[in-house]
């Protein structure tokens, strides 16, 4: 049997809001209500469903594989909307792109601290282990 991720779920302050911000960073379709979720579906299918707590919220990281044209938009929504970025998950290369395999990837936050990662290949598809 193949096994294929299905969905997680994130904790926000505010689902609606942080659904609209990763729909609309990612150029995905806008997310949709199920239950007390907010989805939002990659194009593989996978859902990344939002939900709304009043609790601590323990950030979490999300990384997901994008073309090398969909970097540069997803990239130029960053900048344009002043985010802070990174070139590595422990932040201490801020305005940073990485380039791990012979691609590039960034580091950056959802409303709710969640660390989104945007990379063009896979790691460990070019040799880089560091």
């Amino acid at each position: 049997m193949a096994i294929d991720f299905n969905h997680t779920i994130l904790l926000a302050r505010n689902s609606e809001a942080s659904a609209h911000f990763l729909a609309k960073m990612l150029g995905l379709p806008a997310p949709r209500r199920w239950g007390p979720f907010q989805m939002v579906t990659t194009e593989n299918g996978a859902n990344l469903d939002y939900m709304d707590t009043d609790g601590e919220i323990t950030p979490q990281h999300y990384a997901f594989l994008v073309s090398e044209a969909e970097f540069d938009e997803i990239f130029g929504r960053i900048r344009e909307g002043s985010l802070t970025y990174w070139a590595d998950p422990g932040r201490t290369r801020p305005g940073e792109v990485n380039r791990h395999d012979g691609g590039r990837g960034v580091y950056f936050e959802d409303p709710n601290g969640h660390l989104l990662e945007i990379i063009t290949r896979q790691y460990g598809s070019g040799g880089w282990n560091p």
